[in-house]
């Protein structure tokens, strides 16, 4: 897991060249008080923090960075809603009373998004165009043909796609079908991260960047939360948000998810006449390999390609040099196009491939582990965590408490990361 440290400049990115400016964000110089103290200044954090703050609670929101220095304002800008499993697989993992209130919370992920941009006026380059999922082979095209049917079946409002459809729509004759989710779309993740911000201050929000928490302290009323510059927070509540980039600010967190490494290119704007066809709707999409490929169109007319990479931080282009052949070979006639922007960042991924929410004291929450699906399942965790802090029924809670448990032989992350994905690219392979 990587540490954050306290005033980590952005990565340059394409979504850092071109995000709406910053809020300012001051470190904490002078102990406080609050109700709730949130760590983490990513999507969890503040989507939570600005739920509680329209109902009246007083919060802080501490980050070692800035808000949106994380996973939060590096994604590929996709709002996809629902998880890794199918519907009837959650009602069958949960029962039908659970699984079925799961799937309708999940489902209606993405509808949290556009509503808080909707409500708050977040310039983030909002689209809302549909996620196209393809399949390159005939045994993943019956996958995601039955993925689309229950969703459908649950009043989903989507589209299955023939080959010559999701050619059409794609531009490109890489699949053979698959389906348009027309709940999903885009935006630029690192505006909303700081759009989430700015709505939140003005809730009355505290926001400070620049300000790592270093210990959490039980006390008899609550919490006291230490930062780095000496400063302390004492809160009933504290919640940790901090996702891909945990720490060790409490005990096995960090040994509880893998930590992988999502990497991202985007081209120079095509120009007029080249790569036309492709995405022409505004939809975003991503392959249904196990080792899957995600892509879309910047506001510019940029394509942005995104997958999996090394472990280890990037030090040279090359280590984009993957994506860059995925493009060329989905679009032959971008070859040469050039590319104006590389960047990487970290997931959390679970063991059960499921967003996880710990309460592992009295007072204290932690959400994290979202599986690459964050900005509709984060914005959604928000929502319904605060729900939870300001004494809602445990019953309407949608998500399963569970302890913090570590994977086992958590060390070995790098192997376990370099042999899944050794083996995910020999399925999709025979598949």
């Amino acid at each position: 897991m990587i540490e954050v440290k306290e005033g980590a400049a952005l990565p340059d990115s394409l979504w850092a060249a071109t995000a709406q400016p910053a809020p300012d964000t001051p470190p904490l110089r002078e102990s406080a008080s609050f109700d709730v103290a949130i760590v983490g200044a990513g999507f969890t954090g503040l989507s939570t923090a600005l739920h509680l703050a329209e109902r009246g609670v007083k919060v802080c929101v501490l980050d070692a960075a800035e808000p949106g220095w994380g996973a939060s304002g590096r994604n590929g800008g996709q709002v996809i809603p629902g998880l890794k499993y199918d519907p009837d697989e959650l009602v069958q993992r949960f029962g039908e009373t659970a699984g079925n209130r799961l799937v309708e919370v999940v489902g209606g992920a993405a509808d949290n998004v556009f509503d808080v941009i909707r409500r708050y006026g977040i310039e983030c380059s909002a689209v809302r165009s549909g996620w196209i999922q393809p399949a390159p082979s005939p045994a993943m095209l019956e996958t995601v043909t039955r993925r689309a049917r229950q969703w459908e079946a649950r009043g989903a409002k989507i589209s299955l796609l023939d080959g010559a459809e999701v050619s059409r729509r794609l531009g490109t004759k890489s699949y053979i079908g698959g389906w348009v989710d027309h709940r999903a779309g885009s935006i630029q993740p690192l505006s909303y991260a700081r759009g989430l911000a700015r709505a939140a201050q003005a809730r009355g929000v505290a926001v400070h960047g620049r300000t790592a928490v270093t210990r959490l302290t039980r006390r008899e009323r609550g919490w006291r939360v230490e930062t780095h510059g000496g400063a302390v927070v004492d809160a009933q509540r504290v919640v940790i948000a901090t996702n891909g980039y945990t720490g060790a600010l409490w005990p096995g967190l960090r040994q509880s998810v893998i930590a992988a490494n999502s990497f991202i290119v985007a081209t120079r704007p095509l120009p007029l006449g080249i790569g036309d066809d492709i995405l022409r709707g505004g939809e975003v999409a991503s392959d249904s390999r196990r080792l899957l490929l995600y892509f879309r169109r910047d506001a510019a007319g940029r394509l942005l390609m995104g997958g999996r990479g090394p472990f280890s931080e990037p030090r040279a282009n090359g280590d984009w040099a993957h994506l860059e052949r995925a493009v060329e070979l989905m679009y032959p006639q971008l070859k040469g196009i050039g590319y104006e922007y590389r960047w990487a960042g970290r997931v959390a991924i679970t063991a059960d491939f499921l967003p996880h929410i710990h309460e592992p004291a009295p007072g204290l929450s932690i959400a994290l582990g979202y599986n690459g699906r964050g900005i509709a399942m984060a914005t959604t965790f928000g929502k319904h965590l605060a729900e939870r802090l300001c004494g809602e029924s445990s019953a309407a809670f949608p998500f399963a408490v569970t302890p913090v448990r570590s994977i086992p032989f958590h060390g070995l992350q790098r192997f376990y990361i370099t042999a899944g994905v050794a083996w995910y690219r020999l399925m999709d392979a025979i598949a």
